[in-house]
């Protein structure tokens, strides 16, 4: 039986639900680095969530108030441009902003990270 989610508009199998669930235990080291910043509303407040559902897709944060998704690509998004481009587009097209950063990035520089989503969250909860 679908499951309603944050996102409203839509239903989440059972599937999608477990296969997230599986992901969240699975964090690659970027993305739990960057999770340790945006978790528990520590970016200026803004609430993110984890391996979330949105239309099929699992996205790896979203911030519900700034319509924003954060993506933290490493090497197979290399392989697979057009699956990425696809869901980028159907994301935008429900009105959210898809910020992708490459995990060396996040590993790396993370300030710059934050800062750079952090100008994201408040330009779009304005």
């Amino acid at each position: 039986m679908p499951v309603p989610n944050i996102v409203r508009g839509q239903a989440v199998s059972e599937g999608m639900r477990d296969r997230a669930r599986q992901l969240r235990r699975e964090m690659t080291p970027a993305e739990k680095r960057l999770w340790a910043e945006l978790r528990n509303n520590r970016l200026d407040g803004f609430h993110f969530r984890r391996q979330q559902v949105i239309d099929g897709y699992v996205t790896d944060f979203y911030c519900h108030a700034a319509a924003l998704v954060v993506e933290t690509d490493g090497p197979v998004h290399d392989l697979q441009p057009e699956y990425d481009s696809e869901r980028n587009d159907l994301l935008e097209r429900r009105g959210l902003l898809v910020f992708r950063v490459r995990n060396e990035r996040v590993m790396h520089n993370l300030e710059a990270v934050l800062d750079e989503i952090r100008g994201s969250c408040r330009a779009r909860a304005s």
